[in-house]
């Protein structure tokens, strides 16, 4: 079927796999032994599981998240037989990985070396609410944790933990991050930064080779605030790279171009909605930012009595010195996940507080907390009137 598709728009799908680029001569060579040449080529080389130094990793029923529908097939029939789960790393995928486990049933145990869970999303102040979530499902979770080493005769058995602990397990899921799949194009001379992404322009323009472009997972990304180069991998931003890649391809666009990262996150986490948008606090903090905090909390139905009423905490993160917003954090219902879009867009238009307290809504009883009360206003206002 996608042949099909791909075929009515005069694309010709070739399934094989490029072992070597020859940028000299424009030429991909395949394992299938094929030649393809071309005038443009697009890298969308994507990332694979990111495995840390851990001592037995190599053991039966340690496993890993790749983006491989039957390796992930083979991974979820081999754990319907286990039930004492240990998922390492506390992001997005360990968080959504142990909340399915726990729904099926599984005993469940979550592995941060980090003070909480989503340090990289969510402000420790937000990121207790998932938290809360994932405790009602039955997850443990275990922060400012260290694994050294998994242990067991062939399989594993028991996690050693930094500070002597010893814990059983008959599985352990590694969820700590991804890398970017280069090789290929490192060995083809592409110039890669610290995080052995492949550095690009504004047009996603390889600087190696301006007929070569990057997207996606394997691509530079450069975040919107602070500028810095920055390992953040989300398809919502490997899609907008694609688009801009293809609008520049063969006549460069001065208005489509990626003007950074902003790192729009979105989950559920058993009934709660959470996204974040641009910079945390801390981290803003640490980028040496002064800011100021808006906090507001509202119900996301109006009157609150309505069925499936939840309550939304919206957090936003300020520039003191002229109220840009940097950064914002969402709680809630099933909304959040547009909210923080919104505030998404906000980050990327360089919009003040000051616009954020003045803008002007819809609102409707079964959509959206009450127009007195919309918390992204409210926390703008809270920001302003605390000058």
């Amino acid at each position: 079927m996608p042949g099909q598709v791909y075929q009515q728009m005069g694309i010709e799908l070739l399934i094989d796999e490029v072992v070597k680029i020859d940028r000299t001569n424009k030429i991909l060579y395949t394992r299938a032994g094929k030649e393809v040449s071309y005038e443009k080529l697009v890298l969308a080389l994507g990332s694979k599981p990111y495995i840390p130094p851990i001592k037995g990793v190599e053991l039966e029923n340690v496993f890993t998240v790749p983006k491989d529908a039957n390796y992930l097939a083979k991974m979820k029939e081999k754990l319907s037989s286990l039930n004492r789960v240990i998922v390492v790393g506390a992001g997005f995928i360990g968080v959504e990985v142990s909340e399915q486990l726990a729904l099926e049933g599984k005993e469940v145990i979550l592995v941060e070396i980090m003070p909480h869970i989503l340090p990289k999303a969510f402000d420790a102040d937000v990121a207790k609410f998932p938290a809360e979530e994932l405790e009602k499902l039955g997850v443990k979770i275990m922060v400012n944790a260290k694994i050294l080493e998994i242990r067991g005769n062939g399989k594993v058995e028991t996690v050693i933990f930094e500070n002597g602990e010893e814990v059983r397990a008959d599985a352990v899921i590694l969820a700590t991050g991804y890398v970017p799949n280069t090789e290929i194009a490192i060995e083809a001379g592409f110039e890669v930064n610290r995080y052995r992404m492949i550095r690009v322009d504004s047009y996603m323009r390889t600087v190696t080779d301006p007929d070569v472009f990057a997207v996606g997972d394997c691509a530079q990304k450069i975040d919107f605030v602070t500028r810095r180069s920055v390992p953040v991998m989300l398809a919502s931003t490997a899609t907008t790279e694609a688009r801009i890649a293809g609008a520049n391809l063969y006549e460069l666009s001065t208005v489509r171009t990626f003007l950074g990262t902003i790192a729009i996150f979105s989950t559920k986490v058993g009934t709660l909605a959470i996204g974040s948008a641009g910079l945390i606090e801390e981290e803003a903090k640490k980028n040496g930012f002064d800011v100021m905090v808006g906090y507001a909390e509202a119900i996301d139905k109006h009157p609150g009595t309505l069925p499936n009423a939840k309550k939304q905490i919206v957090k936003l993160i300020v520039a003191k010195e002229c109220g840009t917003i940097l950064g914002g954090e969402v709680v809630g219902g099933d909304s959040a996940g547009e909210i923080i879009n919104f505030i998404g867009l906000a980050i990327q238009k360089r919009m003040t507080v000051s616009e954020l307290y003045t803008m002007q809504i819809g609102t409707h009883p079964l959509l959206t907390a009450a127009p007195t009360v919309y918390p992204v206003i409210k926390a703008a206002e809270n920001v302003i009137f605390s000058r």
